[in-house]
């Protein structure tokens, strides 16, 4: 089975809530999520994978309210909180995508997978080198490659982002990153501030078709560029903090083997 776990949570330290907040109408940010991977020629399951934590109940209602699949696991080991899901659900083809991600195109996807499926990777994504627009990320694996970080990864980084452990070349994984034609890279529309989910609001605004695919979003952005202005000055940081995290665990381990 190919699934889609959409890993989800209430905590974000820079824009709180993010998920749960209102983009278009009712609808929020993970409903667009959902509806836009419903569109997936590939995808036969989705889940959204949240956290134990109380604050997360919200996420959880709201998607069992919905009829939506739901998985509640670790808050700060994703890689526990996917396996965990896939196992539960018995998904062969684990495709990663992050709920802050509300106009993830269903034809990107969908480009992933084939390529996964129709090749012998251990993991496809278009994010290693960039080429896409933020907010685009896709990670096809196999649920072997998954069982195998999970038993294997220990630094904070590989627990918190589910893949760097298949994407460190020392481990030799074969990993394929695919392309765009060109280097659309200066686009981002995925969710992390507020100048960020204006955009996203502003986007859906002006476009009537559903889904919404890059193609669109392209040509919004030729003949109205202005309204992408509105993030130019976010930057992307998410992994980064992770990395220091590692840093800070090393010399702490460091100073107590000197004691």
């Amino acid at each position: 089975m190919i699934g889609c776990i959409i890993q989800a949570r209430m905590g974000s330290s820079r824009l709180p809530k993010k998920v749960m907040k209102k983009i278009d109408n009712d609808l929020t940010v993970l409903d667009y999520v959902i509806e836009q991977l419903k569109s997936s020629k590939n995808i036969e399951k989705i889940i959204v994978a949240t956290t134990i934590l109380k604050e997360d109940n919200i996420i959880s209602n709201y998607l069992c309210s919905h009829k939506y699949e739901v998985f509640r696991g670790s808050s700060d080991d994703v890689l526990d909180r996917f396996y965990q899901c896939a196992k539960k659900f018995s998904i062969n083809t684990i495709v990663r995508i992050t709920a802050d991600n509300p106009l993830i195109d269903p034809k990107i996807i969908d480009i992933a997978i084939d390529e996964y499926k129709n090749n012998k990777y251990d993991l496809v994504t278009n994010t290693l080198k960039r080429t896409f627009p933020f907010g685009t990320e896709v990670e096809v694996f196999s649920f072997r490659i998954l069982e195998k970080s999970w038993k294997n990864a220990k630094r904070s980084s590989e627990r918190e982002h589910v893949t760097p452990f298949v994407l460190d070349k020392k481990n030799g994984f074969n990993v394929k990153n695919f392309e765009y034609k060109e280097n659309i890279s200066h686009l981002r529309y995925t969710v992390d501030r507020i100048e960020d989910l204006e955009l996203v609001k502003q986007i859906i605004k002006n476009i009537n078709t559903r889904p919404i695919l890059l193609e669109n979003i392209l040509n919004l952005y030729e003949n109205n560029s202005k309204i992408f202005e509105i993030n130019k000055n976010i930057k992307h940081d998410g992994y980064e903090i992770s990395l220091k995290k590692d840093e800070e665990s090393l010399k702490s381990n460091k100073k107590e083997k000197t004691l």
